[in-house]
């Protein structure tokens, strides 16, 4: 027996994989041998430590053993887990790669056995960061992030996670670059997968805003930019391309069918690939760029204080760019006063400017109604000044006055008299791109306030502009009731109408066989309404509708249908009267345009937006024709030559002769004609006669 234990021991040592699948399926009838190679792991760890950066194969066995049957024998192994960590922690840069990441991979799984803690290994692999392995760097950051999802798969748990972000907060303190971008990275991933959505996370990463180190700055600034996403979908065509009809299993057996060509393969990849990235986009969850803005706790400070770094940064123009556009998107969503702020900006106030045009979105951006007006007025005039006069383009123009719009949609009271009439003129520009902005301009003031325009500029009054109440600065007025809400009941008694109409009609139809055949006139109550004029609202009849409007806001829960009915009427106001085709595309341009104050961030498009083709000069239409061309030499007319250096023929050259060159021998051809020539001649004369004759 001895021997044959012997033997046995000797084949298990050897053939670890089948030992350790004998153990998960019986642990106790094999705890003896468990016993054996747990000692000669110790034996192997003995000789290990004289030389730890040595690969040691064996060991390397031993190890990744150890940590499959470790559920089996838990008791046992309990000191597994610190005498790996102590091991990482002790020559984390000394060992060797393939050794360093078997360690890794055991610990990984003695987590996922909950043979450890969560929060000794995080703490234990981000101290491993600091090793230059860009392929351990990425299994610690796939591996952490996936621990903490399945921590908060079926329930959050609030507890660790709290510790798990004390933790973060104190590594982005860290000077170590690769620990701080790391765990910025991490925080950055979980919060977009809806795991760490809350306040906290984004308060922390406020942090790293103002980190020294500029890739974890930037990453902090483009995680509240929402520029990951917006980079995602340029540089993807998820939105242009329709769907794949077929799935990736009747591609692939369609091909299995199908002749094997290198074409077919190469179109299958193709597909497959487009499978893919459809489902991929498919199952992503969605982003909200500006989400996190609203979970800072004091955007004030964090605006300031962000602000007095952007004027002492030493950084490139892009990184500068990065934090405008984050202090503008804070001072215009939350209505912040940064009155420093419009000074700085009026110096980049320039058309050779770079990227100007953004600069000129952020201004729009950082604008609202609570600046006050003498803040942005300044801007407003500098924009005027440099852009607007006819020493510039057509284009500068116009993008000029697109600013003034974007900025006076946020904030109206910036505007003079004296520079809205100004402004105004260019309504009749030669260039139309001019003559789109301002137009545009004129009608913006006409819904905020038409008092500003001449009395030919402010078009036919409306409804919408008798209820007009134009604030001043810091004045607010509340309402208690919804405004247009007073349309309800006569929409519901409309709709009553209308259904006891068409009863009355079906009955009518019923009761069919006692007409005599004849057309009979129904009177409707809305005919004779139609023709009359309305009578001009007096203040008693305002007075009523408010009452009445209140009175339907605080008896009754508004549905979707109410809402959409009181803003059908609202629409109806901004039109009335409108009766002609030019009034039907007015209107239309009004609901493109909508409520300039009810868009939380203008777009880059607003400012851009020039109604004009540019016309191509010679140049560049040359340049166009000479580009079709390419590929198509095929096509060309005549016979082509085999070597295009060759020399011409004598009938090409003279084509390109001089007609005072060649006049002489056409001349002679005319009055010297051989025998031949006058044979042909006639017979083709006589052919024609021979047809004319048959017609």
């Amino acid at each position: 027996m001895s021997g044959k234990s012997a033997a046995k021991a000797a084949q298990f040592a050897s053939n670890l994989p089948h030992l350790q699948n004998l153990m998960k399926r019986d642990p106790i009838s094999y705890k003896d041998e468990f016993w054996k190679q747990w000692q000669y792991f110790h034996s192997l760890m003995q000789t290990f430590q004289l030389q730890p950066s040595k690969y040691n194969e064996k060991l390397d066995e031993m190890i990744t053993f150890l940590a499959q049957v470790s559920h089996c024998y838990k008791e046992e192994v309990s000191q597994l887990p610190e005498t790996l960590s102590n091991i990482l922690k002790n020559h984390s840069t000394t060992l060797d790669r393939t050794m360093r990441m078997t360690l890794i991979k055991a610990v990984i799984m003695l987590r996922n056995k909950d043979l450890i803690s969560a929060t000794s290994v995080l703490q234990l692999f981000f101290k491993l960061l600091r090793c230059e392995d860009k392929l351990l760097r990425k299994t610690i950051y796939q591996y952490v992030v996936s621990d903490i999802k399945n921590i908060n798969a079926k329930h959050k748990n609030a507890r660790l996670n709290s510790a798990l972000q004390t933790y973060m907060f104190s590594v982005l303190q860290e000077t170590n670059g690769v620990m701080v971008k790391t765990a910025l990275d991490i925080m950055i991933e979980l919060y977009k997968r809806n795991i760490w959505n809350d306040a906290k996370t984004v308060n922390v990463i406020t942090t790293a805003c103002f980190s020294k180190i500029t890739k974890v700055m930037v990453a902090a600034i483009k995680f509240f930019l929402g520029k990951d996403v917006e980079e995602q979908n340029e540089d993807s065509d998820s939105e242009t391309e329709e769907p794949p009809k077929k799935t990736a299993k009747t591609l692939t057996l369609g091909h299995r069918v199908a002749k094997k060509t290198k074409k077919r393969k190469k179109k299958l990849e193709r597909a497959l690939e487009a499978v893919k990235k459809h489902n991929k986009n498919k199952s992503q969850a969605e982003a909200f760029n500006f989400s996190a803005l609203h979970l800072i706790h004091d955007p004030q400070d964090f605006a300031e204080k962000l602000f007095r770094q952007l004027e002492k940064s030493t950084e490139r123009f892009e990184v500068k760019l990065m934090m405008i556009d984050l202090i503008s998107r804070l001072v215009g969503i939350h209505k912040l006063i940064l009155l420093n702020f419009y000074p700085f900006m009026k110096r980049f106030v320039q058309p050779h400017q770079r990227e100007v045009t953004r600069l000129l979105l952020y201004l729009a951006q950082g604008s609202h109604e609570v600046v006050p007006p003498d803040a942005v007025e300044e801007v407003l005039k500098a924009i005027a000044n440099n852009f607007i006069t006819e020493r510039n383009s057509s284009e500068v123009m116009a993008v000029g006055l697109n600013a003034v719009r974007e900025i006076c949609a946020r904030c109206p009271l910036a505007m003079s008299d004296d520079l809205l009439q100004d402004l105004v003129q260019y309504r009749t520009h030669r260039d139309k791109a001019v003559i789109m902005a301002a137009r545009s301009l004129i009608q913006l003031y006409r819904k905020v306030n038409p008092e500003l325009l001449h009395r030919k500029d402010r078009g036919r009054p409306t409804e919408a502009m008798k209820e007009l109440k134009v604030l001043s600065y810091g004045q607010t007025e509340a309402n208690s009731f919804v405004s247009g809400a007073e349309v309800i009941p006569d929409m519901e008694a409309k709709k009553e109408q209308a259904e006891h109409e068409q009863g009355e009609w079906e009955s009518c139809s019923e009761e069919d066989d006692d007409s005599d055949g004849e057309w009979v006139d129904v009177y409707h109550s809305s005919d004779e309404e139609a023709e009359k004029d309305k009578p001009e609202e007096t203040e008693e009849d305002q007075k009523l509708r408010e009452k009445k409007a209140e009175e339907v806001s605080t008896t009754r829960i508004m549905t979707d249908e109410d809402f959409k009915a009181i803003n059908m009427a609202q629409i109806s106001k901004d039109i009335n009267p409108a009766k002609s085709s030019a009034n039907r595309r007015k209107r239309k341009r009004q609901e493109a345009l909508g409520d300039e104050n009810s868009r939380e961030l203008p777009t880059l498009g607003d400012i851009e937006l020039v109604h004009k083709k540019k016309a191509h000069d010679r140049e560049s239409r040359l340049a166009t024709v000479a580009a079709g061309r390419e590929g198509r030499e095929k096509f060309s007319h005549g016979p082509q030559k085999m070597n295009p250096h060759a020399s011409t023929t004598n009938k090409d050259k003279a084509k390109k002769k001089v007609f005072t060159m060649v006049k002489h021998k056409i001349r002679r051809k005319k009055v010297k004609r051989s025998f031949k020539e006058k044979q042909i001649a006639l017979r083709n004369s006589l052919i024609k006669r021979n047809k004319n004759a048959r017609k």
